[in-house]
């Protein structure tokens, strides 16, 4: 569902990038709202507004989510499904890049290494573009501070999404008011279908989320992560395939080199979670897989295992 998003942002239209991104701040809380009224899970509320410092790393989750939101929606709108993809192809690298920078972590070898082809990815991709990449940093940049912040966090996914949007309500509502007040509002002047669509952000936000909430507890995390890597293999076939977005060999070859800089991550977190297995197994710490599952949580190659859920994405930051 999230690879296929990019197909359902351009039905919203003629409403603007901005108005669609308010309406799906709104929506979004209605819809969590009620899956956590159905599921009676309210405590972690009380907790939260007893704690300023989370409060206000939840505000901050939110600021940066909607950055990353109102790009994504804009870009594919706009004509750049392609470059929106390449900034989820490199999350893991800029992933990592913070986890060096400010977590002071150590990286192995081909995790360097790794790194190393993804700068040279956006220097050739500069070249093509005749410009740096800005939409894909953005949502890199944004996607993995998002996904640091959360770390802090430490909320489920539906619950840190029903704060993160109910900070985001107030001024979403307030603009949507605004643009109203003015005439410039279209979600009650362009017919009941463009109105349900607008409302359905909501659900477009929050069903992916639920899906991917259920599978984490059924799927191991190295199946899971390596699995997140088919949203924007989906998200770079559609802009090429459906709307005929230019690929020139420059591209091409920046692209090919954010690919083999994952296949070096991907092999390196495979690599690493099959020895902490054989080593643990050798000395019957746990059983068969269990080690592995955690190890390579997103295939990211996040360095060790004490961040190695970084690896596999926030689930409500999906596009």
């Amino acid at each position: 569902m999230w690879g296929l998003v990019p197909l359902f942002w351009p039905l919203l239209e003629p409403a603007g990038a901005l108005e669609i991104l308010a309406h799906r701040m709104v929506w979004s809380l209605g819809v969590v709202g009620v899956a956590l009224l159905v599921m009676r899970r309210w405590a972690w509320l009380g907790e939260l507004l007893r704690q300023p410092r989370k409060l206000g790393l939840v505000t901050v989750a939110a600021a940066v989510i909607t950055v990353n939101w109102g790009v994504y929606i804009w870009s594919v709108n706009s004509g750049h499904v392609v470059e929106a993809s390449l900034g989820y192809f490199i999350n893991p690298l800029v992933t990592i890049a913070m986890g060096v920078l400010l977590l002071k972590e150590r990286l192995r070898p081909t995790q360097w290494a790794a790194v190393g082809v993804g700068l040279c990815a956006v220097v050739v991709l500069t070249v093509g573009y005749g410009r740096p990449p800005w939409i894909s940093l953005t949502l890199a940049f944004s996607f993995a501070t998002y996904g640091l912040v959360k770390k802090k966090v430490n909320l489920g996914g539906i619950e840190s999404l029903a704060a993160e949007t109910a900070v985001q309500f107030v001024p979403a509502l307030g603009y949507l008011l605004w643009l109203g007040a003015r005439g410039d509002a279209t979600f009650a002047t362009h017919g009941a279908g463009h109105a349900a669509l607008l409302a359905a952000t909501g659900v477009v936000t929050a069903v992916p989320l639920v899906c991917f909430g259920a599978a984490a507890i059924r799927v191991p995390l190295s199946t899971l992560g390596l699995l997140q890597y088919l949203a924007p293999v989906f998200q770079f076939l559609l802009g090429i395939l459906y709307f005929h977005e230019a690929m020139p060999a420059e591209r091409w070859a920046g692209f090919a080199l954010v690919w083999l800089a994952l296949s070096l991550l991907t092999f390196d977190a495979l690599r690493m979670a099959r020895r902490g297995a054989l080593a643990l197994r050798a000395h019957g710490g746990v059983a068969d897989g269990a080690l592995g599952d955690g190890a390579v949580a997103g295939a990211g190659g996040i360095a060790g295992p004490r961040v190695a859920a970084d690896g596999v994405a926030p689930a409500d930051a999906k596009p």
